[in-house]
C-alpha cells in the first residue's frame, strides 16, 4: 500500500503569522441543484452541517460545506472517509443530475493564524479583507496562483490551492515577514488609483507617500494587474 503525504509534510514557518501546512484533508468536488432538497440532505449526510448560502463556509471539525459557485461545493471530510462520502453521494443521489469527484489528493491545504493573519491575506489577495467574518469563503487568487480561503476561527484562516502549487504557496505566504503588512490594507484604501504596472515599471503617483507605500509594502498583485 502506498504512503500517502501531504504537498509539504507539515511544513511551517513563524513570522507576523504562523503559516503552516494542514496536512491531509478530504475533500469532495460537488456540482448539482444546490437548491434541491434531495441534494441538501445528501450533503449534509456526509458532512454532518447544512448548506451554506453564497460565499458561505461551515466547518465543523475536519467535516463542513463551502460554497463554491452557484452550482458548486467543496465537501469536506476526514481524508480518510472522501472515497466512502463519494459513494454514499452516488448512492443516495442516483438518477440525478451532479457530479462528485474526489480531488483531496490534488489540494494542499495551509493554516495561516495570529494576529495578523487577516493582514497576510490582504497583502496578497484581491480581497477587502477588513470587513471578513468567520463563516465567509473567497474562492480567489493569491499572488498568481488560483486558492480559496475561509476564516476558520478569530485570527485563523484555512487557505486551499492545487497541489502543484503548495511550494509557491508557502513561499509566498511568507513573504509578508518582511515587513509589517498590519497596515498596508488600510493604508491602501485612503490612496486614490495606483497606477503602478506590471514587473516594477513606474508611472505617475498621486503623491509621494503613495509611491513609497506601493513600492515598499504592497505587492503588485494587490492592484489587480497580471502578467
Amino acid at each position: 500500500m502506498s504512503d500517502v503525504r501531504s504537498a509539504l509534510a507539515g511544513a511551517s514557518f513563524e513570522g507576523i503569522a504562523s503559516v503552516k501546512e494542514a496536512g491531509l484533508r478530504g475533500m469532495i468536488s460537488f456540482r448539482g441543484d444546490l437548491s434541491a432538497s434531495k441534494v441538501k440532505a445528501a450533503l449534509k449526510a456526509v458532512s454532518g452541517v447544512d448548506m451554506p448560502g453564497q460565499r458561505g463556509c461551515v466547518v465543523n471539525g475536519q467535516s463542513g460545506l463551502a460554497w463554491m459557485s452557484p452550482d458548486e461545493v467543496l465537501v469536506m471530510v476526514p481524508h480518510d472517509e472522501a472515497d466512502g462520502a463519494v459513494e454514499k453521494l452516488n448512492k443516495a443521489l442516483k438518477g440525478q443530475h451532479f457530479m462528485a469527484e474526489n480531488v483531496s489528493d490534488a489540494r494542499a491545504v495551509f493554516t495561516v493564524s495570529g494576529k495578523h493573519a487577516r493582514e497576510v491575506i490582504a497583502k496578497l489577495a484581491p480581497v477587502d479583507m477588513s470587513g471578513f467574518q468567520a463563516g465567509e469563503i473567497r474562492r480567489t487568487r493569491i499572488a498568481q496562483v488560483a486558492a480559496a480561503f475561509w476564516m476558520h476561527e478569530a485570527d485563523a484562516l484555512t487557505v486551499v490551492c492545487f497541489r502543484s502549487g503548495a511550494e509557491y504557496m508557502f513561499g509566498t505566504l511568507k513573504w509578508p515577514r518582511r515587513r509589517a503588512a498590519k497596515s498596508a490594507f488600510t493604508k491602501a484604501s485612503r490612496c486614490s488609483k495606483f497606477t503602478q504596472g506590471p514587473r516594477g515599471m513606474r508611472g505617475p503617483f498621486a503623491c509621494p507617500a503613495q509611491e513609497r507605500l506601493f513600492l515598499t509594502e504592497i505587492p503588485y498583485y494587490l492592484c489587480g494587474y497580471e502578467t
